[in-house]
């Protein structure tokens, strides 16, 4: 089982995480390498403004319709990859965004938070819409076909493999959540480990910005 980069520490859990690398010295001396150089935010989570990774998606929604980033241009986004047979650390991510959006107030209609299935197989698009509508009916499930997902996964660094449990399977992941601008570029990764108010203020800050 691989491990987690010295920078972070990661939450105990029934299920193991890693972060593969996303948030290693290396990985940080990639940041900046498209030559997207605006002013470095002071955040609670870890600015990679100009971030080579995590560039784009073209994945599907529950009504099957394409979507990818310039779909919310405008708005920011909060991106988390997880599946919904989860038993912890999704519904906690999600539920923290949901309190995010509650704290930002009337901010919260330019934060569109997305949930991305590395569980294709199991997270179809009904269960997608129920598992997001559950924690805010302005959460938006999106998936791909298995090839697909392992083709995003890779795109944004996360790491994911399935793991045998009797007659079933769960999901290893990594529990980073990725934060867009409204112009679409990447900019802030959150720690699983950040309270809602953390997360809210480096949003706030993140608008203020690129108002």
């Amino acid at each position: 089982m691989a491990t987690a980069a010295p920078p972070l520490s990661f939450p105990r859990s029934r299920r193991r995480f890693v972060q593969a690398g996303l948030l290693s010295p290396l990985g940080l001396m990639l940041a900046g390498c498209d030559g997207f150089r605006p002013p470095r935010l002071a955040v609670n989570g870890v600015d990679i403004t100009g971030a080579a990774y995590a560039q784009d998606f073209r994945l599907l929604d529950p009504d099957g319709k394409e979507r990818t980033l310039a779909d919310f241009r405008g708005q920011a986004v909060l991106m988390f990859f997880g599946f919904t047979q989860c038993p912890d650390v999704c519904p906690t991510a999600l539920t923290r965004a949901s309190r995010i959006r509650e704290l930002l107030g009337p901010l919260g209609s330019q934060l569109q938070v997305i949930f991305v299935t590395l569980d294709p197989e199991r997270d179809t698009p009904e269960v997608l819409r129920a598992y997001t509508a559950a924690f805010d009916p302005s959460f938006l499930g999106l998936y791909t076909d298995v090839e697909g997902t392992a083709q995003t996964a890779k795109a944004f660094r996360v790491y994911y493999r399935k793991v045998p449990t009797g007659a079933s399977y769960t999901m290893d992941h990594s529990a980073l959540s990725y934060l867009y601008d409204p112009q679409g570029r990447v900019r802030v990764v959150l720690r699983h480990e950040l309270s809602a108010e953390q997360c809210a203020a480096d949003v706030r800050q993140l608008l203020a910005k690129t108002a």
